[in-house]
This record gives C-alpha cells, structure tokens and sequence, in this order.
C-alpha cells in the first residue's frame, strides 16, 4: 500500500502532517510493501479555498491512500473517483500515522464527514 501523508516539512517519516490536503507544502508518500519513501514539493499548496489540484502535483505517485487532518467534499470526490481513500489523521509524524493506518486506527473521510474541521455541514 502507498499512503501519502501532506506534511509540514520535508522530513521524511519524522515530519509532521498539515493540516489539511490541499494546501500542505510537502506530500510524504509512504509504501508499506518496500519500506520506501520519498517527498514531493506542492507546487499547488497557494490557491484559494476549493480550488486546489494536488492530485495533479501527486501524477504518476499511484497512491493508495491519503492520510490528513482535513480535506474538502470536492477532493475527497476526486481521490474517490481515482480509487484513493482519504483518512482522517490526529496530528503527528509520518511514522505515527503510518502505524495507526496500518493498524486500521484512522477514520475514513467521506464526502458527508469532509471538511467537519471548517463547519462546512
């Protein structure tokens, strides 16, 4: 499984999880099976609400999963559309995530549960 987890820096396992997808600096992807992980720039990160494109900067990544602290109706539809489950993240690192998601620990967001974090619904 690949789990990308939007981070605050570039640290790989060590760095901390943003708080929401679209706009996190960095995308920390993860694979479960080769033990391998690698960071991608957001070149999307500065945009207005609602109009984000981080599957776009993602490209050929083919991940599994998004872990976050929060993401927006229209992101979780496109991740869905693409086969991705988004999941919901306390804050922490990379490696803590990584072991809740792996010990299915992670609430899945859903288009009713999106964006729960800005009072959306």
């Amino acid at each position: 499984m690949r789990i990308c987890v939007p981070t605050e820096t570039n640290e790989g396992l060590n760095a901390k999880v943003h708080e929401h997808f679209g706009s996190a600096p960095f995308f920390t992807i993860y694979d479960t099976e080769k033990n391998e992980i690698k960071t991608i720039d957001n070149t999307n990160a500065h945009h207005s609400h609602g109009m984000c494109h981080p599957i776009g900067v993602l490209g050929t990544s083919s991940i599994d999963a998004v872990v976050c602290q929060g993401m927006g109706m229209r992101a979780v539809q496109k991740l869905n559309e693409a086969n991705i489950k988004a999941f919901r993240a306390v804050a922490g690192t990379v490696s803590e995530i990584i072991k809740r998601c792996q010990n299915s620990q992670l609430q899945e967001i859903t288009i009713e549960n999106a964006c729960v974090q800005h009072g959306c619904h």
